[in-house]
């Protein structure tokens, strides 16, 4: 069967309790340009909502977008109140110079542990940090030889989620201690 796949992320949309704090964590801090503000009132499930979407630009044209709503029930009914949680983030690739970059703004930002840490997984290594609304935002770059860690994965796939739903739950990564010569 052929599909045809997204060819890039369009965005990825959030709800942020303060819009200003979101904007200067995402471009004062990150470097990701406010590329436009869409300010709109629409028939939404039910009810007439008006709200604020501002996207941040990413280089391959795709985008991280917010939304704050004017109504203060609409605010509660969608906001980022919602439990926070590590596997609930978004994870933007990205190279040694721009991982690094990230890391110096971050610090100078003075954003310290745990609002920031950094994951050595092995296939990659990732800077996360905590946006204002609680958002985990990673920074991953894949390690050496990627590809070819990559392809034993893939070769292996629907065999290992078959054994981990049957309850054989032993890990799988072999390559978790990555450490790149260049650090």
């Amino acid at each position: 069967m052929t599909t045809s796949l997204p060819t890039r992320l369009h965005h990825t949309a959030y709800v942020s309790r303060d819009l200003e704090a979101t904007r200067h964590f995402y471009e004062d801090i990150l470097g990701f340009p406010l590329v436009a503000t869409w300010c709109e009132q629409e028939e939404l499930f039910g009810r007439e909502r008006t709200y604020c979407h501002c996207f941040f630009g990413l280089a391959d044209g795709s985008a991280l977008a917010f939304f704050s709503f004017a109504d203060p029930a609409d605010q509660a009914e969608f906001g980022p109140e919602l439990a926070p949680s590590p596997f609930r983030h978004i994870a933007l690739n990205v190279d040694a110079a721009a991982q690094a970059d990230i890391e110096r703004r971050i610090t100078a930002a003075g954003i310290e542990p745990p609002a920031t840490y950094v994951l050595e997984h092995g296939y990659c290594r990732s800077v996360y940090a905590v946006d204002p609304d609680g958002m985990i935002v990673e920074f991953t770059r894949d390690a050496p030889g990627a590809d070819k860690i990559n392809a034993a994965r893939l070769e292996d796939a629907h065999a290992e989620l078959k054994r981990w739903l049957a309850g054989d739950h032993r890990p799988n990564n072999d390559v978790r201690h990555f450490v790149e010569a260049t650090q």
